[in-house]
């Protein structure tokens, strides 16, 4: 995913992993990622969101969106990594998200 897509809309994004930080770091450097990825080797965040379950060790690739409040506005089961930044802003567009006011 290329975050610039995302850039002009009001939020903050990220991917999150189940490898460790030195994995992670390692990965982003080498496609040059534009956005943080988060380590969680322990796979408790993963399981709290059910991409990981004592049948399924493998995460699924999911995509949250999450509003301002906490509160999750829609799961993307369907993530298709070649156009995930577009799909990104797409969706954010249709749940109203706004853009970034101009400085």
């Amino acid at each position: 995913m290329n975050g610039k897509a995302l850039r002009k809309f009001d939020v903050a994004f990220f991917t999150a992993s189940c490898d460790t930080v030195e994995v992670n770091t390692a990965f982003a450097k080498s496609l040059d990622l534009d956005y943080a990825i988060l380590s969680d080797p322990g796979k408790k965040v993963a399981e709290a969101y059910g991409v990981v379950t004592a049948e399924r060790k493998v995460p699924f690739r999911w995509t949250y969106y999450i509003g301002k409040d906490g509160k999750i506005l829609y799961i993307d089961k369907d993530v298709k990594s070649a156009s995930h930044g577009a799909d990104c802003a797409k969706k954010l567009k249709e749940l109203g998200i706004g853009e970034k006011k101009a400085k």
